[in-house]
């Protein structure tokens, strides 16, 4: 395996970088820095995604609970964030490397022109052989453009850089078949298709206290992560140089495996990194269309509308049972939308008293999920 992998992204959860809720684990950091070091000899490229800034911060500041409020959660991010990246830093000088910090919001990679930025950015650390250390920039965040844990910031940041694996490095050993703190006949999965449908019955709910991401966050990240072809590892975070066995070959905890085809990246761009902003429900004959002939979404195939979106935002197109088909670029806005509701094209301009575009959603703007 290690032939094949060339870039990879770790991800490290809060309750391992700081002793679950402890305060930083110094010794746990420099030895994710000894292992990402290895891997950079083994000529990887690696990007850092850690958790712990809050965490951290609540130790500073000897909260002793995880705080409700924004300014609250944000001063502690502000202050932990300091000591995370000084700990990296040092830990990573140790091995002649240099470190770079990249703070992110769901604004940032929504933007496209910032996410390409940002692509070129991260692309140009690595060929200078520096390791970028991704967060979320919780100082500054708020509830609409929060990614809402980092195993999702993860996924995103790999679809980013078109990572060959994703490593999501937790406290527990991996994906069991149920809660193994619940059910003592629970069993470790070793390998499974990131699709596949038993793995939504398999996962738990939320982490702990100090966490904000359960198994769940995890699946749904691999998911994420695969729409650019890349596999995701879900290990126990304290295994012995987990991350250098896992690139050599070694089985450790399960191995989610992209079974899709990897989708070209301004369409994953619009599959992961925008907000949706409305929803349309579609006949029979629009999700055939859409599915199995790569047209263009139509006015004609919607039969519902929700939600108050304007012309170039997101939405999210359904079957008349409620599942996601698809997500695309809209060409009207949500009142334009609900005029011509199952209008013929034809009728489009005397209804409106305009025509911009014939099609709703355009194929080329237009992703399946």
């Amino acid at each position: 395996m290690s032939i094949d992998i060339r870039r990879v992204i770790v991800k490290v959860g809060s309750s391992l970088v700081t002793n679950n809720g402890q305060g930083l684990d110094h010794a746990a950091l420099a030895n994710w820095a000894t292992q990402i070091a290895e891997l950079k000899r083994l000529k990887k490229d690696v990007i850092l995604v850690s958790s712990g800034a809050i965490a951290a911060g609540m130790q500073r500041l000897n909260w002793k609970k995880r705080p409700n409020t924004v300014h609250e959660l944000q001063a502690a991010a502000a202050v932990g964030q300091m000591g995370l990246v000084q700990a990296y830093e040092s830990c990573f000088r140790e091995h002649g490397l240099h470190t770079a910090q990249i703070l992110l919001t769901h604004d940032d990679l929504s933007n496209r022109k910032r996410y390409l930025n940002a692509r070129s950015t991260l692309v140009t650390l690595l060929e200078l052989n520096v390791i970028p250390i991704i967060n979320e920039n919780d100082t500054v965040v708020t509830d609409e453009i929060r990614f809402g844990d980092n195993d999702t910031l993860a996924a995103l940041v790999a679809n980013l850089v078109e990572a060959d694996l994703l490593v999501i490095l937790t406290d527990q050993a991996g994906l069991f078949t149920a809660d193994p703190r619940i059910d003592t006949s629970a069993t470790l999965v070793t390998r499974i298709e990131v699709n596949a449908p038993e793995l939504d019955t398999m996962a738990g709910g939320s982490g702990s206290e100090i966490s904000r991401g359960g198994m769940r966050t995890k699946i749904i990240a691999a998911r994420r992560a695969a729409r650019s072809g890349t596999d995701t590892i879900i290990a126990y975070g304290k295994e012995h140089d987990v991350l250098p066995r896992l690139i050599q070959g070694e089985s450790i905890g399960t191995r989610l495996v992209a079974n899709n085809i990897p989708i070209a990246a301004r369409k994953n761009w619009l599959a992961g990194h925008l907000q949706i902003t409305g929803k349309l429900v579609l006949d029979r004959g629009a999700v055939h269309a859409l599915q199995n002939e790569g047209k263009s979404l139509l006015p004609i195939g919607v039969q519902e509308v929700s939600g108050d979106f304007e012309r170039g935002e997101l939405v999210s197109c359904f079957d008349s049972e409620g599942k996601e088909i698809g997500r695309g670029l809209v060409n009207y806005s949500a009142a334009d939308t609900r005029r011509i509701l199952g209008c013929p094209t034809q009728e489009i301009e005397s209804r409106l008293g305009y025509l911009d575009e014939v099609e709703l959603v355009h194929r080329d703007n237009f992703v399946i999920t």
